[in-house]
């Protein structure tokens, strides 16, 4: 997983890579480099460092370099430990051919020995460098067709971007998996990882599909596929304002993007409700009614924080569409032989939508017949243009690698889709749904609501910072909020925390219990719901099993709770709401205790060690 950027045009090459990496140092942080062509001397000139981004600018200051056309890279290791040396872009053996590559090189063991009994003579430990001496090996005056060619023999997953010092005035860039988004400007193009990096110079963009290649000239923009045909990709006018990409006077991205929520929310539900009516509207869908109605059940297939979405969502659509759904991990997914067929609907729920589990998950379902739906929150993505329909969740970019806004945009989306699935199959009559949509239109407020209480995260913070274990507990749609706030915490803090089902506790957790381990229960509740208040019944009891061992409790509660505060040693209460719209508030507070402790700790909260934020590669 790492960050390509390539610019060509008529302005300084330098100062645009290096905000185009600035951009991207999400998807990768332990080395960068860049590499421009001089015109002066017909050169390729780079500079390559390990560490983050402020060590490459240093480079530069102190060795300065301009080019008037570049490449880019921000890395996470895959191939190779993170070096100086490893570190991209690389070059062919002469230095005429450098190349960036996000992605892995399934067969270059094999290549690299075939190129080396050719003469070639290899610098590094990286997959990478293959692709160089390939590009090398079939140069013959045209990069397009050497790159071309060089393609064909490549096995995985890559994203290219490559400039020649013998065929200037030229980007050629290619994709196979992972992403790779075209800009054009006015008299300039730019070839990126990801809109955000490209966002500030221009707002029209070409997603290239699997298979294509762009070739990028002063003149314009070329496609075509790997045996040479002219291809067509509909130019995308992405509506982002720049602005919203940066931190907006916050100290870190992840706050900002908390803080962001409440209009996350409210862009996902406008213009699919009918606030009279109370009729769900979702439009860009290839599938019927009548298919819809006779689906037989569901499968969720997701990962990460997007995973917890999806069984959260299980809740949701049981009850509202009366189906039977089941939960999978896109990376077990395929590699099981999954029972699909034409009478399941499978949901792909996906931040980036370019995550290369869910897209293989999504071809294999297609394969065996099943009708596919994404739920994503980028336009023009790989998995918007494969699946047969489309939810966007309107968060807007999100740049800190611990997801937060497009959590709770997924939770939105998918309980649109719950009461649009129990209207098309008659299972939710017309009063229910006009209450369900009234109380789904409170949420913003509400979510406004608990985030004007920071100042009691940060005490909590101050008290838990030095913990080494934390314990979430939650029951029913609750469970998976617990398992999202348990990984919040354990991924930007590092502190080790597990989410657990509060009725499974005398199975094993109990033992885990002393005086040094901090429980957060889910303790909300939705009193007007018969099967709330049976659980909250329960989890009173589970909190009662902790404090009779000297656990300590920080009990999440509905406004106005008593009991629970007997019990617990902190409450944090949020706004009352119907049990399947509280994951969508009660999982902010979690968001927020584990940013806070995480800055105490003195953590990277933006980009936590070992983790990237879109995970294109297996």
């Amino acid at each position: 997983m790492c960050g390509i950027v390539g610019y060509i045009g008529n302005r300084r090459a330098v100062p645009i890579l290096l905000d185009g990496l600035h951009r991207l140092e999400y998807r990768g942080y332990d080395s960068a480099g860049l590499a421009v062509y001089r015109e002066g001397d017909g050169t390729l000139a780079l500079r390559r460092v390990t560490g983050k981004l402020h060590n490459l600018e240093e480079a530069i200051r102190m060795n300065p370099l301009d080019g008037a056309y570049g490449i880019g890279h921000t890395r996470w290791a895959t191939h190779g430990r993170p070096t100086e040396e490893n570190a991209h872009p690389h070059r062919d053996c002469k230095g005429d051919i450098v190349v960036v590559h996000n992605g892995i090189i399934e067969n270059y063991v094999p290549l690299k020995r075939q190129l080396a009994s050719e003469g070639h003579e290899f610098r590094t430990e990286t997959d990478t460098e293959v692709i160089a001496h390939l590009i090398e090996k079939h140069f013959n005056g045209n990069l397009e067709d050497a790159v071309r060619k060089t393609a064909c023999q490549l096995q995985g997953l890559f994203a290219l971007a490559v400039i020649s010092r013998l065929d200037p005035n030229k980007i050629v860039a290619v994709r196979s998996g992972p992403p790779a988004v075209i800009g054009l400007g006015d008299g300039e193009y730019f070839v990126a990882s990801d809109v955000p990096a490209i966002l500030g110079h221009t707002r029209d963009m070409l997603f290239l599909a699997d298979g294509d290649i762009a070739t990028l000239t002063p003149d314009g923009v070329r496609l075509s596929d790997f045996e040479g045909r002219p291809v067509k990709r509909a130019v995308s006018h992405i509506l982002w304002d720049p602005i919203m990409a940066e931190k907006g006077g916050y100290k870190h991205f992840m706050l900002k993007e908390i803080y962001e929520q409440p209009r996350a929310v409210r862009d996902t539900i406008v213009g699919r409700v009918g606030q009279e009516s109370g009729r769900i509207f979702l439009d860009e869908m290839d599938i019927q009614p009548k298919e819809f109605r006779e689906f037989r059940r569901v499968r969720f297939v997701a990962c990460g924080t997007s995973w917890h979405a999806a069984l959260a969502g299980k809740f949701m659509l049981e009850h509202l569409a009366r189906l039977p759904v089941e939960v999978d991990y896109s990376s077990e997914f395929r590699y099981r032989d999954p029972i699909v067929s034409p009478e399941a609907l499978t949901i792909l729920v996906t931040q980036s939508g370019e995550t290369a589990d869910t897209l293989a998950a999504l071809r294999e379902a297609r394969r065996k017949g099943s009708k596919t739906i994404a739920i994503c929150n980028v336009i023009g993505s790989m998995v918007t243009r494969e699946a047969d329909g489309t939810i966007l969740t309107h968060a807007g970019p999100e740049i800190g690698v611990a997801s937060t806004k497009t959590f709770t945009a997924q939770l939105t989306a998918i309980f649109l889709l719950g009461m649009y699935l129990g209207q098309v199959r008659d299972v939710l009559d017309d009063d229910t749904s006009h209450c369900l949509v009234q109380e789904l239109l409170k949420i913003p407020a509400k979510l406004e609501a608990v985030l004007s209480r920071a100042a009691l995260y940060e005490e909590l913070a101050k008290k838990y910072f030095r913990a080494t274990d934390f314990l979430f507990l939650g029951r029913g749609v609750h469970f998976p909020i617990a398992l999202e706030g348990a990984l919040k915490l354990k991924e930007i803090s590092y502190i080790h925390a597990e989410g657990y089902p509060a009725g499974e506790m005398k199975h094993g957790p109990n033992a885990l219990i002393d005086e040094n381990l901090p429980v957060v229960v889910l303790a909300v509740h939705d009193p007007s719901s018969e099967r709330g208040r049976l659980l909250y019944e329960k989890t009173l009891s589970n909190i009662q099993e902790v404090k009779a061992r000297e656990g300590q409790v920080l009990a999440l509660v509905s406004e106005g709770d008593t009991e629970v505060r007997k019990m617990a040693d902190h409450v944090i209460e949020i706004p009352p709401a119907p049990d399947l719209l509280l994951p969508i508030l009660e999982v902010v507070p979690l968001q927020l205790l584990a940013y806070h402790i995480a800055v105490r700790r003195g953590c990277d909260v933006d980009q936590p060690r070992n983790l990237a934020k879109s995970v294109t590669v297996e």
